[in-house]
C-alpha cells in the first residue's frame, strides 16, 4: 500500500481511482463496511482504491481545544486500511486554508483535478467544505457535473453485549466508541470496533510506588496527547512489545493494567501501568501496545499497602481467567 502525505506525492501519470473520504478515527465496523465497499468497487473496475483522511482532526482546527479523544493513531489507521485492501492511504493536512475551502472547490481540486475520481464512496452523513456546507445531495450533483459516481453507504447499527434487545440498536460511530471507552466499557467498545480498543506508546520510568517494591513491577505507558484512555480502573489486557526501531512486534503477553492516579499512595498524575504476567523484564524504552479486553474493577483507595497487594493478586487471577492463560 502506498502512503501519501498531501496530494503533492501523487505519482506522475496518475489515472482514475475509487475514493473514500473521512477522518476514520477508530476504523470501527461502520468504517470497515464503508471501506470494504470502496475496495469492492475498485476491484470491479480494475482501479486503485484511495482512502483520504485528515490530520490533525478537523475539529481542532475549526475549534481549537476541541480535539476529540483519539481512538487510533494515523499509523494504526494505515495498518488497518492496508488490511482491508486499500491501495493508497492519503493524509491531507487539515489547515485553516483547507477548512475555508468551499464545498464545490474541494470537490473540483481534490477529487476531480488531482485524484481523478471515478467513484466516491462515503457515509450517508458525510459533510465537506467550509462550515460543512456540502452534503450527499450536493456531492451527487457535483458528480454528475464532473463525471464521477457517488455511492453513499448506510450507517451500520447493531447491539453490544448486555444491551436490551428490545431497545433500538446503536449506531456504530467514533462518538459511540469514545463514550464506551470513556465509561470503561471496553467490551462494548470492542463490539463496535470489531477488535479490542488499543493504547500504544513508549514504556517510560514510573514512580516505583505500587510496582516493583510491592512485587508487581509495571511497564508505564506514555500515550499520545489525545489518546482515548479508558476510565480509571483495572483491566485485563494483551501487551504487545517491540524493541525501539524494530518493525515487527516481539511477542504478545497477558497483563493486568491499572489506569488512574494510584490513590493508595496519594498519586495525582493519571497513568497507565501494565503488570505483565510471568515475565521478569524491564520494558523501558520499548514500544508497546495494550489491547483492552475487559474491565475488572474500578479504582479504589486502600488503607494499607498490604490490602493493595492482596487485591492485586486477585486482579492477576481474574486476568488469567478472562484471558484463558494459566
Amino acid at each position: 500500500m502506498q502512503r501519501w502525505r498531501g496530494l503533492e506525492q501523487l505519482p506522475s501519470g496518475w489515472g482514475r481511482c475509487v475514493v473514500t473520504i473521512g477522518v476514520f478515527d477508530g476504523m470501527h465496523r461502520g468504517h470497515q463496511q464503508l471501506i470494504g465497499e470502496a475496495v469492492r468497487r475498485a476491484r470491479e473496475r480494475g482501479l486503485p482504491c484511495v482512502l483520504v483522511t485528515f490530520d490533525p482532526h478537523p475539529a481542532e482546527v475549526v475549534r481549537p481545544g476541541s480535539h476529540p479523544a483519539q481512538l487510533t493513531t494515523l499509523q494504526r489507521r494505515a495498518e488497518l486500511a492496508e488490511w482491508l485492501g486499500v491501495d493508497v492511504f492519503c493524509v491531507l493536512p487539515f489547515t485553516p486554508e483547507l477548512s475555508r475551502m468551499p464545498a464545490d472547490e474541494f470537490v473540483h481540486e481534490v477529487l476531480v483535478d488531482r485524484l481523478h475520481a471515478a467513484v466516491v464512496v462515503v457515509g450517508e452523513n458525510f459533510t465537506f467544505g467550509h462550515k460543512a456546507a456540502g452534503n450527499i445531495d450536493l456531492l451527487h450533483t457535483l458528480g454528475q457535473r464532473f463525471g464521477f459516481e457517488v455511492e453513499s453507504a448506510d450507517l451500520l447499527t447493531g447491539y453490544t453485549d448486555g444491551v436490551d434487545r428490545r431497545e433500538p440498536p446503536v449506531t456504530f460511530s467514533s462518538t459511540f466508541v469514545r463514550s464506551r471507552v470513556d465509561a470503561g466499557d471496553v467490551a462494548a467498545a470492542a463490539a463496535a470496533l470489531g477488535r479490542y480498543h488499543r493504547l500504544e506508546g513508549i514504556v517510560v520510568r514510573g514512580t516505583g510506588r505500587g510496582g516493583r517494591e510491592l512485587g508487581y513491577p509495571t511497564a508505564n505507558l506514555s500515550t499520545p496527547e489525545f489518546a482515548a484512555i479508558p476510565a480509571d480502573g483495572v483491566y485485563a489486557c494483551w501487551f504487545t512489545h517491540r524493541q525501539r526501531g524494530a518493525q515487527e512486534p516481539e511477542r504478545t503477553l497477558p497483563a493486568a493494567v491499572s489506569v488512574g492516579s494510584n490513590p493508595t499512595f496519594s498519586g495525582t498524575e493519571r497513568t497507565v501501568e501494565a503488570f505483565v504476567l510471568d515475565v521478569d523484564r524491564d520494558f523501558y524504552g520499548e514500544y508497546a501496545e495494550l489491547d483492552f479486553v475487559s474491565r475488572l474493577r474500578g479504582m479504589v483507595r486502600f488503607d494499607s499497602a498490604e490490602q493493595l497487594v492482596d487485591q492485586m493478586a486477585r486482579d492477576v487471577a481474574d486476568t488469567r481467567a478472562l484471558l484463558g492463560v494459566e
